[in-house]
Order: structure tokens, then C-alpha cells, then sequence
């Protein structure tokens, strides 16, 4: 496939689309644009949204355990709990990591960033290794605490302590819901991710994840424990809010799976004569500059506080506006000596 078409590099080889991102979900238009909207549904399910929840819902029905079995908790239920979503994670992370970095079959075409990070070695990381520690810090921290998110709450919902609604009598309840999983997890993301980029929690907590400023599909839950918490605590919504287990593993499929098109770095995967996209540019961004891009869009508080860069020479200017005024006050705020 020819990247020429659809986007552009420039002397560094650096990779954009033509098109600008938009910081604002239809859904937010006044007056309300119901046409929009509807050609934008597409977009918002497809193919990473009704994925998870395909993937939610198959491990509801046939991944686990019955509920007498859930009243108690114990590792002899957990443990497989955490295998699955071990091997679900291996395989799934590894299928991006295998096409696109290691076989590097589509060489760096709709590549962000040209450079491969197996290229380069960096004493930031275990063993000098990006792709290495990001691995360990997936099935050491990542899944684990993904797994004992998913047990507490299953646990919560078996011993009766929260409302849990059959589908039967509540359907357009649990619709409306399963639907605004992404929008929860969007909202509950940029709250979390604002928080811990304040300078003392980016210090100690989330420069654990931007030291892959250039990410693979690895660096997707290469965080700091800390931040795995305050992550997959999104399932803890579902606890509060009247629903049903499937929402829940819907939400933190949403959660771990779903980190891995903000960080493949290709922006369309190719597939035969076509292409899936990855709608990855936008938080490409954010590791690229840090202090843009906080979320994606869907719920759209980066424009409402001026965070928002669409990818565009006039997205670049007032970013670099925002940091020049940001240091000014800085230099206004430090005593003279």
C-alpha cells in the first residue's frame, strides 16, 4: 500500500496523516447533528469498541467460573483467571508486535516514527531493553492487576452486594450502558492521566510509560504498578453503577485490550489489498510531546482546556504558544536571586 496517499513525511521521516483529528465527538454538537452523529457511529465501534465487547461477552459465557464458585474468594479460581488473560494478552499483543515489529512486514509504511526500538538500546530500561521491560511490567503488574479488578468485582457481584440487572427486565438500561462503556473509560482515562502527569506522580509514577516515547503494540501496559491501579480501577464504576458482569469485563477489555491502538504506532495495519486503522495518531502525539492529547476525543476535554493537538502545522504553533507562555509563568513564579 502506498502511506503517500493518505499522509505525508517530513525530513526526519516522520509519518502524519493529511487529516486532521478531531478533538470533539459529534455527539457533543450544538445544535445536535443527528446525520453526523450516525456517520460517526461506525467510527466509534468499529473495530476496537464492538471487539472488546465480543470479547467481554465470550468471557462471561464461557471463561468464568460459576457463581458459587465466585462467593469465595480463592487462587484456585483466580490463578486460571489471571492464565487466561495472560495468554489472551500474549497472543493478541503479540500478533502486532509479531507482524509489525519483529517480521516488520509492512517495513514502516504508515509508521510514525521510522526508527524500530529493537534498533536502539537505552540504559532507561530493564536491560537496556524497551520491548523486554515492557513485557515484564505487562504480565508482572498489567495483568495482574487487571485479574485481581476482575476477581474482586465478580466476587462483589456473586455475594449479591451490588445491584446486578437481568437483562431480561432492564435491557434498554444495560444497552444504553454497554454502549457508554467507552465514553465511562474515556472520561475515568483523562481524569487518571491528568492526575498522575502532575510533576510529582509523572516523576515517580508515569515516566515509567513515557520513557517509550516511541510506543509499540508492548508498550501498552508498560506502566508503573501504581498507575496499573488507578488504570484498571475504571471496573470499579460498574460496582456503583446498577449493571451486570458482562459491562464489566466489556470495561476492562475495554481497559486492556483497548490500550493497544493508542500505541502500535501504525496508523492503518495492512490487511490483503486493504488496511484496518488504528486511530493511533492522536495519542502518538501525546508521547511525542507529553502534554497534549490527554485523551482521545470521545470525551473531549482537551479542547475544553486547550490540550487538543489535531496533528497540523496550526496544532503544532499553539502547542508551542501554550509551552512558551507555561515557561514564562514559570520564570515569572521563581524568586530572583
Amino acid at each position: 500500500m502506498d502511506d503517500t496517499l493518505s499522509g505525508t513525511r517530513n525530513k526526519r521521516g516522520e509519518w502524519k496523516p493529511n487529516e486532521p483529528l478531531s478533538g470533539v465527538a459529534p455527539i457533543y454538537a450544538m445544535p445536535p447533528q443527528p446525520l453526523r452523529v450516525l456517520r460517526w457511529l461506525p467510527e466509534y465501534l468499529l473495530p476496537w469498541n464492538l471487539a472488546f465487547a465480543v470479547s467481554g461477552l465470550a468471557w462471561w459465557l464461557f471463561l468464568t467460573p460459576p457463581l458459587e464458585t465466585l462467593e469465595t474468594l480463592d487462587w484456585r479460581w483466580i490463578l486460571p483467571m489471571y492464565a487466561v488473560n495472560a495468554a489472551a494478552v500474549f497472543l493478541f499483543y503479540g500478533a502486532f508486535e509479531l507482524r509489525l515489529y519483529i517480521t516488520r512486514a509492512q517495513g514502516n509504511r504508515f509508521k510514525y516514527n521510522p526508527k524500530f526500538p529493537a534498533d536502539e538500546k537505552s540504559d532507561v530500561f530493564w536491560f537496556g531493553n524497551q520491548v523486554t521491560e515492557s513485557i515484564l511490567r505487562t504480565f508482572l503488574s498489567g495483568v495482574t492487576v487487571w485479574t485481581l479488578v476482575q476477581a474482586l468485582c465478580l466476587w462483589v457481584f456473586a455475594n449479591g452486594w451490588v445491584p446486578w440487572l437481568p437483562w431480561t427486565d432492564n435491557w434498554v438500561w444495560l444497552a444504553v450502558l454497554t454502549v457508554l462503556v467507552p465514553v465511562i473509560h474515556e472520561g475515568h482515562f483523562y481524569l487518571v492521566h491528568r492526575l498522575i502527569h502532575v510533576p510529582v506522580l509523572y516523576r515517580w509514577i508515569h515516566s515509567v510509560h513515557h520513557n517509550s516515547v516511541n510506543p509499540t503494540p508492548w508498550s501498552s501496559l508498560s506502566m508503573h504498578t501504581v498507575e496499573h491501579i488507578l488504570y484498571f480501577a475504571v471496573g470499579f464504576y460498574y460496582l456503583l453503577i446498577p449493571s451486570h458482569p458482562f459491562i464489566l469485563l466489556f470495561a476492562l477489555h475495554r481497559a486492556g485490550f483497548g490500550a493497544i491502538p493508542g500505541h502500535v504506532g501504525f496508523d492503518k495495519v495492512e490487511l490483503g489489498a486493504g488496511g484496518m486503522d488504528t486511530h493511533a495518531y492522536g495519542h502518538y502525539l501525546h508521547h511525542k510531546y507529553f502534554e497534549v492529547n490527554y485523551g482521545d476525543g470521545i470525551v473531549p476535554l482537551d479542547a475544553v482546556f486547550g490540550t487538543w493537538h489535531d496533528g497540523t502545522e496550526e496544532g503544532e504553533r499553539r502547542m508551542k504558544e501554550r509551552f512558551r507562555k507555561k515557561k514564562e509563568r514559570m520564570k515569572a513564579a521563581t524568586p530572583a536571586s
